[in-house]
This record gives structure tokens, C-alpha cells and sequence, in this order.
């Protein structure tokens, strides 16, 4: 059976500059009857292995490391046994979160996942975080995006260690290069395509 795509909407709290939001994720899992992987981990890790439905967890991968997208990351890792796979660049937001752990994997531009007879490559896309990044699957015609590109332009940049010019060059030159038919999954909302959101790049 060839690699499909699941998605798990995961609600939860979204904690900026000392306020609680409401917020909803978006978990995307990639993988066939078998194995999986699971591309971020927020708030609730039952969720998230009720979404896996017993299959093996082959990785843990963080787009990056605001909080709503690593709350549960420990809690998955413990149930799954999988290791977590996260960029060093944002550290920092890992440690205020989980200060007493580490994940076991660095994540970097070229890293490159196989699951399910598909690869997956990270992609570098820093400006919403320094180490945010996104996962490209050729074969899946996708792109997850994490917060770095939703459907109607870029991710918010107006967090500590967010930079707007920063995450303009990213989706310029590492996701708008991409083919236009690709889909663009995202860490919150609704899927778009590479093709939609180059209007919305300024």
C-alpha cells in the first residue's frame, strides 16, 4: 500500500507573551497500515496516538519550536518510543517548554525521511522561528508547512526571535520554487497550494 496522508486536528492553549489563546493544530501523519511518521506534537499526546492507531512511529518531527506545536512532543516520544527529530536553532522555545529533556535528533536542511516508501526532505525555513522548518514530499506532491506559509500568505512574525523579512526570503526561495500543484498542509486552517499563495507573498 502506498504512503498516505492523515490529519488529527488537535485543540489545545497557545501561550503568547503571558495570554492564553485557544488554538487548534494541525498533526500530519504520513505512513501506510504499518509505520508512520508524525509531523508535530501539540498539546494532547492521546490524541495523537489515537490518530497513530497502533502503528509504529518511525519519527517525531517539530516544525518548530513554539509551544503549541511541542507540548505534547515528551508525552508522544514516551508512548511511541520514537525519537524526536527537532531544529537546534530554536532550543531556546524547546527549553522553555520541556527544560529537563532534549530530543534526540538534530533536525537540519536536507535531513531526509523515508516512511512507508516515501521521502520526505526538510527544508530550512527560518523568519517565524529560527529554526522552523518545513518537510517536503515529492512523491506525496505536498509541502507541511508548519507556520512558516498558510493559505493566504506567511506565518506571523511577530513573536521573539521572528523575523519578516527572514520569512519572506524562506517562502521565496524555498517553498515558492516548488512546483505550483503542490499542497501546501499547514500547522493550522485549511491546505492550499504552492500556485494560490504566491499572490500573497509581498
Amino acid at each position: 500500500m502506498a504512503a498516505r496522508i492523515d490529519k488529527a486536528v488537535v485543540s489545545g492553549v497557545f501561550s503568547l507573551d503571558g495570554q492564553d489563546f485557544d488554538v487548534e493544530n494541525n498533526v500530519w501523519l504520513v505512513g501506510d497500515d504499518d509505520e508512520v511518521l508524525v509531523i508535530d506534537a501539540p498539546h494532547d499526546a492521546a490524541s495523537i496516538v489515537e490518530a497513530v492507531g497502533g502503528r509504529r512511529v518511525t519519527a517525531i518531527v517539530l516544525t518548530h519550536g513554539h509551544n503549541d506545536h511541542i507540548t505534547a512532543a515528551v508525552d508522544l516520544r514516551e508512548a511511541t518510543g520514537a525519537p524526536i527529530w527537532f531544529h537546534p536553532a530554536d532550543r531556546m522555545l524547546w527549553d522553555v517548554v520541556h527544560p529537563d529533556t532534549a530530543p534526540e535528533e538534530d533536525l537540519a536542511e536536507g535531513t531526509r525521511f523515508t516512511v512507508a516508501g516515501t521521502t520526505l526532505t526538510a527544508l530550512h525555513t527560518p523568519g517565524h522561528s529560527p529554526g522552523s522548518t518545513c518537510l517536503h514530499a515529492p512523491d506525496l506532491a505536498t509541502v507541511f508547512t508548519g507556520d512558516t506559509l498558510f493559505c493566504g500568505g506567511p506565518g506571523a512574525t511577530g513573536r521573539s526571535y521572528s523575523d519578516h523579512p527572514t520569512i519572506l526570503n524562506s517562502i521565496r526561495s524555498r517553498l515558492l520554487t516548488l512546483h505550483g500543484d503542490t499542497v501546501v498542509r499547514t500547522g493550522h486552517g485549511d491546505d492550499t497550494t504552492i500556485s494560490a499563495e504566491i499572490s500573497h507573498v509581498q
